[in-house]
């Protein structure tokens, strides 16, 4: 029999809810392990945007599925769980910060949490799939979550994160929607009033210890960024998000980055689309960071950029109409090297077997005039075809490196062009 749900109603028992629309301020509650809710398209409201639609606590065994939420703070909140599915829901218009006045904090803890659509703390061995979480701040946020796989879902048009991972490592996120996730910051800059186009949104938010996760073939298209990972706390606090796997995504479109990893270790970047935004890639303070087989093309200001990083590997990438293919600098006064003293120069980087073509330059690696030493060496530039550039290679303030064995041909300006090098060797290019 179906059941016509009740405010604050508590669910100890497989339930099926009458089809209908109803008005639960307070929501429902599920208190009992192995439970299934099937929602049969019954449409849930709240109001004032405040409380929880649904909520389970401390349960193993739930599901929830065929469910329609909207107008509450979270949609579906669950808390210290096990064995949750949440399947084919629709939960839309959760709570939202106030409009272009806003920046948004990307390092809230749960008891924080913004709004969204679902919301998981402390979950495990769970999934959310096939569900439509378009239109809200937030679409899913896991906090301290680990093997949970969010599958198929559709989390665009949201003004925070499509997706955020938080102290959640060994997740699936896998061929989920999250275009267009981004927002509109209004500030008074020194010329008077201006703009950011992003304020933190992203496609996918990862942050504080979120690692070992598996991302792969996701649309994360025309967000803030596509993904921002980020492993430096706000509060000066090392929070590695390390070892990720990032394969067949398209994070192309953004105003600012697709695929944004800094002060990480160990992330893989493969077979990717980071096309037309500020930067495919920015990868400052990365280290042991693999770039590989990816499209970057039609970037405004390069196609990978990493400040301060070492023991990164640029391979098999096809690099096109960006300003600059890549980029390796180090900064006369890096910020963070109190923290990083690893950091403090930029070295033992591979950029070998890349396609570059029509770039301002396709290469640039530099050390700041300011400072006192050359403080980028060991770069191996190898096999690469560097072609139709204004410049192919432009080297400036770099020791102890090597260009062999590239194919540089037809660039307008200037093939390699060293400025200020120490023990740079070109061997065997093919110009």
């Amino acid at each position: 029999m179906d059941i016509i749900p009740q405010d604050g109603m508590k669910i100890d028992c497989n339930t099926r809810l009458a089809r209908g629309v109803y008005y639960l301020p307070h929501g429902i509650e599920i208190v009992k392990d192995g439970v299934t809710l099937d929602g049969n398209g019954a449409l849930l409201i709240g109001e004032g945007f405040a409380g929880r639609g649904v909520v389970v606590n401390r349960h193993s065994g739930v599901n929830i599925r065929n469910l329609q939420v909207e107008r509450y703070y979270h949609g579906i909140w669950v808390n210290a769980s096990a064995n949750v599915r949440i399947e084919r829901c629709h939960i839309t218009r959760t709570h939202e910060v106030a409009g272009p006045d806003v920046f948004l904090d990307i390092w809230l803890d749960h008891s924080q949490a913004y709004g969204a659509g679902i919301i998981f703390n402390g979950v495990i061995d769970s999934s959310i799939c096939d569900n439509d979480l378009q239109h809200q701040q937030n679409g899913v946020m896991l906090y301290g979550c680990h093997k949970v796989e969010v599958a198929r879902n559709n989390a665009s048009f949201n003004s925070g994160a499509g997706m955020l991972l938080f102290e959640s490592s060994d997740n699936a996120i896998q061929s989920n929607i999250a275009d267009f996730c981004c927002r509109i910051y209004n500030y008074r800059g020194r010329d008077g009033a201006a703009y950011h186009n992003g304020a933190d949104a992203a496609a996918l938010v990862m942050m504080c210890n979120s690692s070992r996760n598996h991302i792969s073939h996701n649309l994360l298209r025309g967000g803030g960024d596509g993904v921002f990972l980020g492993g430096f706390h706000k509060d000066q606090i090392k929070t590695p998000c390390n070892d990720n796997v990032f394969e067949h995504n398209d994070g192309s479109w953004s105003p600012n980055i697709a695929f944004e990893a800094t002060f990480s270790e160990h992330n893989i970047f493969r077979h990717n689309k980071a096309d037309n935004c500020n930067y495919g890639f920015w990868l400052g303070y990365s280290s042991h960071t693999t770039v590989a087989d990816n499209s970057i093309v039609g970037n405004r200001i390069a196609g990978v950029a990493i400040e301060q990083g070492h023991h990164n590997a640029i391979r098999h990438n096809t690099f096109a109409r960006n300003r600059d293919g890549v980029q390796f600098w180090v900064g006369a006064r890096p910020a963070f090297t109190n923290f990083y003293p690893e950091c403090a120069e930029s070295y033992e980087t591979d950029i070998a077997d890349n396609e570059f073509t029509r770039h301002d330059s396709a290469i640039r690696i530099w050390t700041e005039r300011e400072a006192a030493a050359l403080r980028c060496h060991n770069f191996r530039i190898t096999g690469n075809t560097i072609s139709d550039n204004r410049i192919a290679a432009q080297i400036e303030r770099v020791r102890d490196s090597i260009i062999q064995n590239n194919r540089i041909k037809n660039n307008v300006e200037s093939g390699l062009m060293l400025i200020g090098c120490q023990d740079v060797q070109t061997s065997a290019n093919e110009m």
